[in-house]
Order: C-alpha cells, then sequence, then structure tokens
C-alpha cells in the first residue's frame, strides 16, 4: 500500500463546496495523510524539517487547491519555495523525493472549453501547470496528469456527489497500485482513468 499526503491549501475553506466535499471523500481513508496548509500554517510561518520528514514519508504527493488566478494560493508557492530546497529536493545530493508520483488536484470555475487555445483562458490546464510539472521533474519525481473538477460553481449536488465518488475511487487506485504508469503518456487529465475502471 502507499502513503499519500495531500497537500491540501484552501484560504476559505468554510465557504468551498467542492474542495470541502472532495476532503471529506477520502479523509477516513487507510495510507491518505491530509496536511492542511491554510489550517496549520495561518501566520505562513512553515516548518521546514516537518514538512521534509512529511514528504520523505509519503510515495505520492498531491497538491489540492483552487485554481487561483490560473495558479495555486499563495500558501502553496511558500510552501514549494521553502520545503523544496537544494541538498533536499534536487541537486547533486538532493534525492530524497526520487522516484516518487506527484499530481495536481485542482477545481475551476471555469467550463473545459475556455481551456484550450481557442477558449477565453488561451491555454489548457496542463500548460497553466507546466511549473508544477517542471518542479518535479526537478525533484526526479514523475508527474501524473492532474485530477479537474471544472465548473465548480455551477454544480448540481448529485454533480458534487460523482465527483467526490470520483476522487476517492482514484485516490484507492493510487494507494492500491491499481494504475499502469503507461497510461499516464495518452491521458490528458487522470480522471479518465475512472471512467476506464468503472
Amino acid at each position: 500500500m502507499k502513503k499519500i499526503m495531500i497537500l491540501f491549501a484552501h484560504p476559505a475553506y468554510h465557504k468551498s463546496r467542492i474542495n470541502k466535499t472532495l476532503i471529506n471523500a477520502i479523509k477516513d481513508l487507510d495510507g491518505v495523510t491530509i496536511n492542511n496548509l491554510y489550517e496549520k500554517y495561518p501566520d505562513f510561518f512553515i516548518d521546514i524539517p516537518v514538512e521534509q520528514e512529511l514528504l520523505a514519508e509519503h510515495d505520492i504527493i498531491i497538491w489540492q487547491h483552487p485554481f487561483y488566478w490560473y495558479s495555486a494560493p499563495a500558501l502553496v508557492k511558500e510552501w514549494m519555495d521553502l520545503v523544496l530546497q537544494h541538498g533536499f529536493a534536487y541537486g547533486t545530493q538532493g534525492r530524497a523525493l526520487e522516484g516518487k508520483w506527484a499530481l495536481s488536484s485542482i477545481s475551476t470555475g471555469g467550463r473545459k472549453e475556455v481551456y484550450c487555445t481557442e477558449g477565453k483562458n488561451h491555454y489548457t490546464i496542463n500548460e497553466f501547470l507546466a511549473p508544477f510539472h517542471q518542479s518535479v521533474n526537478l525533484c526526479r519525481m514523475q508527474y501524473l496528469p492532474p485530477f479537474v473538477v471544472h465548473g465548480s460553481h455551477t454544480l448540481a449536488q448529485d454533480q458534487l456527489k460523482t465527483c467526490a465518488a470520483n476522487y476517492r475511487s482514484l485516490i484507492l487506485l493510487l494507494r492500491d497500485s491499481k494504475i499502469n504508469p503507461a497510461i499516464f503518456e495518452n491521458i490528458e487529465y487522470i480522471n479518465e482513468i475512472i471512467k476506464q475502471d468503472a
């Protein structure tokens, strides 16, 4: 069983519909640690050794957050700047994360069709996530396609439940090593493997 850490960051969690639903769907799973950054570090003073130890203890790292301004909430960037240090996460001696998997789990109010060359946002979600992808590469980890919830503000209750069930299924597949890594090369979002396994 692989150990999964959810690096969760939502500065207004009490207002969230989708992220609260997703977290509630997985919080009881064995082998899953939910590391709530805004709850843990409201002052932004990140305990670097604690965070590095958590990273070392887990096999799969998931950045879960709303897609703020085509990126992540500020605390995620602060966490990356401080925790992913040279000599720990990258560099000749920085091999603590080598071989681990990482992915982004994001929610966005925009529909999928606005995230393309012809759409209002001009770029795909994966293009916007390039800094995460390259950071993971630098740390000698494997970056998986993202889990994405589009149109999060307009989801009906039954759609929220479906998203939660899909997320739980994904976490279980990852935790129990039931995914062939070769499949990642041919999919845009990791959501697609849920449909294939259903």
